[in-house]
């Protein structure tokens, strides 16, 4: 057999992402401090239900 009619390798499908609630991450507060490339981000729960990540 030579490269041309050699079939491929199956590859596994790819993991899923982990999933968080909200309700977990937030930890019963509204706003949530997060670190990360050295740059601090604020992310807020509204009085809406809504999440907004800022910087």
């Amino acid at each position: 057999m030579n490269a041309a009619t050699q079939p491929e390798a199956v590859k596994p499908p790819p993991a899923l992402p982990e999933v968080v609630s909200a309700t977990v991450l937030m930890r019963g507060q509204t706003v949530l401090q997060i670190e990360h490339g050295g740059e601090r981000y604020q992310l807020r729960l509204t009085k809406n239900g809504k999440l907004i990540l800022t910087k």
